[in-house]
C-alpha cells in the first residue's frame, strides 16, 4: 500500500509505502498528483518516507513506478527520501541519470527536515 498525503498549500506530495508497492498504488498516486497540478499548475516536490524500501509486489509494478517517475520528474523541482534504506543511496545515485529534480536523502527521523527542503525548493 503507498498513502498518498497532498499538501495543497505547499504544492507537495508526500508518499509513504507500507508493504510491497501495487500497480494500483502508483496509478493512484498518479492521479492525485495530477489532480494537484490541474487545480494549482504545479507539484514543487515529493517527499517519500519509509524507513526501508518495500519493493515491488510485480514486475507490472515496477512498470508502473517508472511510468510514474517519467511522467513527474520534470515537473517538480526536488524529491527528498526520508529513510534507513541502503537502497535509498543507490536509487539517489541511479536516478540522478534519469531525474531532472534534485534529490538528497534524510534520516527517517528527519521527516519534517526533508519536507522543509521540498518546500524550500519553490524558493529557489
Amino acid at each position: 500500500m503507498l498513502a498518498v498525503t497532498i499538501d495543497k498549500t505547499n504544492h507537495i506530495a508526500v508518499l509513504e509505502p507500507d508493504g510491497p508497492l501495487t500497480e494500483k498504488d502508483f496509478k493512484e498516486a498518479a492521479r492525485q498528483v495530477d489532480e494537484m497540478i490541474a487545480e494549482f499548475g504545479k507539484i514543487t516536490g515529493i517527499v517519500i518516507r519509509a524507513k526501508s524500501f518495500p519493493g515491488w509486489d510485480s514486475i507490472a509494478a515496477l512498470v508502473e513506478h517508472l511510468k510514474f517517475l517519467h511522467e513527474f520528474h520534470a515537473k517538480m523541482s526536488r524529491v527528498a527520501l526520508a529513510t534507513e534504506s541502503v537502497a535509498a543511496h543507490i536509487a539517489e545515485v541511479f536516478a540522478t541519470h534519469f531525474v531532472a529534480a534534485e534529490i538528497k536523502i534524510f534520516s527517517y527521523d528527519d521527516f519534517d527536515k526533508a519536507r522543509q527542503w521540498v518546500i524550500d525548493g519553490e524558493k529557489k
